[in-house]
Parts: structure tokens; sequence; C-alpha cells
């Protein structure tokens, strides 16, 4: 999309990865919710925007499709010679964006915070037709303290997925997991098949529970530098109350301690209590922000 003789709009490859990790690396104007290790696989998978200024990159927009027809913001930035202009960058990127997206089957895109009072773009995107959704909290936890193992008949092992994991012996673990899935989310937090086999090519951890044989949880997990993100712990509904969640989770901090992050981070919905109580008793804080997750239907 051609916008001036020095301004231009085109989908991103994953040849530019160097690029945008260049700009991540000397801008602040920055919102990112992917690390750097799966950067190159988000523009290889998923529709991916950058403004060019003759040669030179001077924003970008990148999104998540986890199952459709949902997608997320994955990340989005601007140079710091652009700083003044991100607004009219975000909202030309994003019209060129969209269109990328309802090709793909996307009709609903989404934009998560940690901080709804503080977050940098939350007006800009409301301006720009998204509406609030959800509410989130943030927990941090300081300390690799673990109160109780949780059920040791339950056997942690590393997920199966793909022909170089799964044998006749040992199959697919791709049926189960999906069925974790239906039965503890709503649409809008499910991953596929092809998402769970991305989350296995770029999570350092990723595990499943099995009781009598059976898969009936898992958790991955990601680090960044010092910080480690507790992306995701579920268990079936079915086998609730079973300790299975302990057991994961005093896994997850185990796995975190190995790595000597000095925080493990989370994210969770305002009424998802049972986790709540998990977290607490592991030892996260609630902090004051609230998160929040904006819609807009494309």
């Amino acid at each position: 999309m051609q916008q001036s003789h020095q301004q231009q709009i085109k989908q991103l490859q994953v040849t530019d990865t160097y690029t945008i990790e260049r700009l991540i690396r000397t801008s602040e104007y920055i919102y990112q919710r992917f690390t750097v290790v799966e950067l190159p696989l988000l523009l290889n998978r998923y529709p991916a925007s950058g403004m060019y200024r003759r040669t030179t990159l001077c924003g970008f927009l990148l999104s998540q499709i986890f199952n459709l027809p949902c997608a997320w913001i994955g990340g989005f930035g601007v140079s710091w010679t652009e700083s003044a202009n991100y607004r009219a960058i975000l909202a030309q990127l994003l019209e060129h964006f969209s269109g990328m997206l309802t090709a793909r089957g996307v009709r609903s895109l989404h934009y998560s915070g940690n901080d709804i009072e503080n977050d940098w773009l939350r007006m800009d995107l409301l301006k720009l037709g998204f509406l609030p959704y959800r509410q989130l909290y943030a927990y941090d936890k300081f300390d690799f303290s673990i109160p109780a193992e949780g059920n040791q008949q339950v056997y942690i092992r590393p997920v199966r997925i793909g022909e170089r994991h799964a044998t006749l012996d040992s199959p697919d673990d791709m049926s189960d997991l999906l069925a974790i899935e239906a039965a503890c989310f709503e649409d809008l937090w499910r991953n596929d098949d092809i998402a769970f086999r991305d989350v296995a090519d770029t999570h350092p951890y990723f595990v499943v529970a099995e009781l009598n044989g059976k898969v009936v949880g898992y958790q991955f997990n990601a680090y960044d530098d010092d910080v480690g993100y507790l992306v995701r712990i579920a268990v079936h509904p079915l086998v609730g109350g079973q300790g299975i969640g302990v057991r994961l989770m005093a896994e997850a901090i185990r796995f975190f301690q190995s790595l000597h992050v000095s925080r493990i981070v989370l994210n969770t919905q305002e009424d998802n209590y049972h986790a709540h109580r998990l977290y607490e008793w592991f030892g996260f804080v609630r902090l004051p922000q609230m998160g929040f997750v904006l819609r807009k239907l494309l």
C-alpha cells in the first residue's frame, strides 16, 4: 500500500526479524506479548504490517491467532524518531492489518493490557473502535516457596506433539489437550492445534499431567531475561479437587527456580476465583492495577 513516495506500508516477513528486534531495543514505545524467541514464528505464521519511510522501519503491528475466529494484537511499536506520530501510525497499520486478518477468517481482534489506568494504547484503541471486553488480575511472586506438592499419583511429563515425540507406545497428546481446552476455556482463550504446536516449538517448559494413564491437565511457561511468565495452567473440570493443579504449580515453581528468575508473573480473569485461591496460596501477590481486554469486531 503506497502512502507517498517516502512512506510505505507492507506485510512483514520472517526476514524482517532483525529489523524489528533492533527497533524494539532502541525505543520505549513498544507493546509486546511475545518473547524474542517467538518473533520469527509470529512473522512466519500470522499477519503482520510494517510502516517504512524510505528503507527504515518506523512502526510495526503483529498478530497472534490462537483459535479462529479470534485474534490478538501481538505487538506494536514505533521508532524513537516517530514517537510523536504513533497514533497516526497505529491507525494506518491497523487498517492494513485488519484486511489481512479478515482474509484469514478472523472476526474479532483483541488487545490486553496490565494496567487499565496507565496503559499507553488503551484510549487510542477505544477511539479506533475497540470496546471493553474483560477485566484481568495480575499477580507477582518473588520467591520459590511451595506450600504443598499436590497429588503424588499424578505423573508430570513433557508434552508429546508431532512425529518427533509421539510413537505407537507413546501417542500424541493433541486430542487430550484440545479436550481440556474446550472444557476449561471460552473461545477467546482457547488454543487450537496449530497454536499448541507453536507453543511446543517456542516455550521452554510445556508439560502434561497424567492420572491413571490419562492426560488430565497441562501447563506451559516462558521467560525473558530474569522474569518468568506462568502462561497457562489447566486441569479438566471432571477431575478437579484432586490436587492436580497444585502438582502442576509445584513443578512450575521448580522450573522457574532453576532459571534463577527474579520474579514470576501471571494474568488471570477477574472472575476465575478458583485460580485466584491457588495462586495466592502459592505466594503470588495480586497487584493493585487492573488488567483488561479490549475487543473490536472486524
